[in-house]
């Protein structure tokens, strides 16, 4: 290939061919379609039911909350089919990152890979902060009093020295992922239906006090506020991407992984549109408590012990949460590591429970560390850019390689293309015009971090540039 290494490593992509000969080093295919499903639902379903449809009810959009989601849900949809091509086409863990690694090129990969990294591991303890306030909650209603310097992160409060129950939920989700996938699939599965369960009886129950008049006026912050709404829930919308790195220990991967992707996302919305219903149905918007909207509201018409069941859901159903981020982590950690762009050091499992136990446990602790000593509004600051501009990047690479690669073998193809990838791109940028300076701020820093990394180690360890050294064959070619 013309040009000078350093222009060719710029370049270069892993052949998708390449990527399907690929061995998974080690991971063990036992996961079958409704347990990749409820991994799916286990990452979207969560704080979006439990606490952010009462938090914008109450303050951004009112009744119309509902909107909300549906905005985010078709936006979320549109990177979920293109998602679902990809699954079928390159079943390969990594997910976002091993998509642009295929078609976008190395460095775009890279970026990625690295930026997902932070991503999902801030999302996981922000989500174990959250449910550490419901353990708290819980604890006070049984007169349980623990000493203040483990109820929260310096700064969050008097006497506050470290957020013990978030750490210990962080480093207990990379135990389980170290059990075993088959074992730990089967926790998160019963774990799943149990929330599932839950959410229903919220719907079941709640449907009997709903007044119509508590659904007026239904915009009464304009609709305006409805689609500011929806910029709030669309990250309760996603977690199927995160799915999707669990290719690799798919028993049939190409067929299996974009039905789960489009069930879990499809089971999700139409609970976030029932939950909405019930909810804004109970109580007037002004009066719906903003951080734990569903239990007050059962209070509010004298339930307060489902109320109750409800706060225990909340706990066990944001677990899978968890669960499903910490997977995603992990397992493009070691898909970043096995070709070659972080030592493969890392990407080594474990001989009888084929999972990358050294990966697990350093994304356990260094999760467990944020959430133990970060307030939860900077942790949070750290969860945003990363999916959006994944998102971004596989819309706009589901676009390149159909109009490269038309004829390539695809178990699912994204409707009307190139539309549909489309505004899954404008949807993300929009967000991401959203975002506040300090999230740009750490994201610089960290895309800095990343690149110092790339060209003082990647570029020339990685799996490509081994092969494209001189005496070995060339191994991708440019379009």
């Amino acid at each position: 290939m013309p040009g000078s290494s350093a222009n060719s490593a710029l370049f270069r992509r892993k052949p998708i061919d390449q990527i399907e000969e690929q061995e998974s080093s080690g991971l063990q295919r036992v996961l079958g379609l409704w347990q990749l499903t409820a991994i799916g639902v286990g990452g979207i379903i969560g704080a979006g039911i439990f606490a952010l449809a009462g938090s914008v009810a109450h303050g951004t959009a009112g009744p119309a909350v509902l909107i909300s989601f549906l905005i985010a849900g078709v936006a979320s949809a549109a990177a979920a089919l293109s998602y679902a091509e990809f699954a079928g086409l390159i079943p390969k863990a990594g997910s976002a990152y091993t998509y642009g690694y295929a078609v976008l090129g190395e460095p775009v990969g890279w970026f990625i890979g690295w930026d997902l990294l932070l991503e999902y591991t801030a999302i996981v303890a922000v989500v174990a902060i959250g449910i550490s306030g419901y353990i708290e909650y819980l604890l006070e209603q049984l007169h349980v009093h623990l000493p203040t310097a483990i109820l929260g992160a310096p700064g969050t409060g008097s006497g506050h020295k470290v957020d013990l129950f978030a750490a210990l939920l962080c480093l207990l989700i990379a135990f389980l992922l170290n059990m075993g996938m088959k074992a730990a699939a089967k926790f998160e599965t019963a774990v799943v239906a149990i929330k599932v369960v839950v959410v229903l009886i919220v719907i079941a129950v709640g449907v009997f006090y709903i007044k119509s008049g508590n659904y007026h006026p239904y915009f009464p912050f304009g609709f305006g506020g409805a689609v500011t709404g929806a910029s709030t829930v669309f990250f309760a919308v996603f977690g199927y991407d995160a799915m999707s790195t669990a290719a690799e220990e798919s028993v049939d991967a190409k067929r299996h992984l974009p039905k789960a992707i489009m069930y879990s996302l499809g089971i999700s919305m139409v609970l976030y549109v029932l939950v909405c219903l019930v909810l804004t149905g109970m109580q007037h918007y002004t009066d719906i408590n903003p951080k734990s909207g569903l239990s007050t509201a059962f209070k509010s018409v004298g339930l307060s012990g489902l109320g109750s069941l409800i706060a225990v859901g909340a706990i066990v159903g944001i677990t899978t949460v968890l669960f499903t981020f910490m997977l995603g982590v992990t397992r493009i950690w070691f898909s970043m590591s096995r070709d070659g762009l972080l030592p493969q050091w890392f990407a080594k499992t474990h001989p009888t429970r084929h999972v990358p136990t050294r990966i697990t446990w350093i994304a356990g602790a260094v999760s467990a560390l944020i959430a133990g000593f970060m307030p939860i509004g900077s942790a949070a600051e750290l969860t945003n850019i990363g999916i959006l501009l994944a998102f971004v990047v596989v819309c706009a690479a589901v676009i390149v390689l159909r109009y490269r690669q038309p004829n390539l073998p695809r178990t699912f193809r994204t409707p009307l293309m190139p539309i549909v990838p489309l505004v899954g791109i404008a949807f993300s940028i929009w967000l991401i015009t959203y975002l506040q300076p300090i999230t740009w701020i750490r994201f610089a820093v960290w895309f800095v971090i990343g690149m110092i990394i790339y060209f003082g180690y990647s570029r020339r360890h990685s799996v490509l540039a081994r092969n494209d050294a001189p005496g070995t064959p060339e191994t991708t070619t440019v379009s």
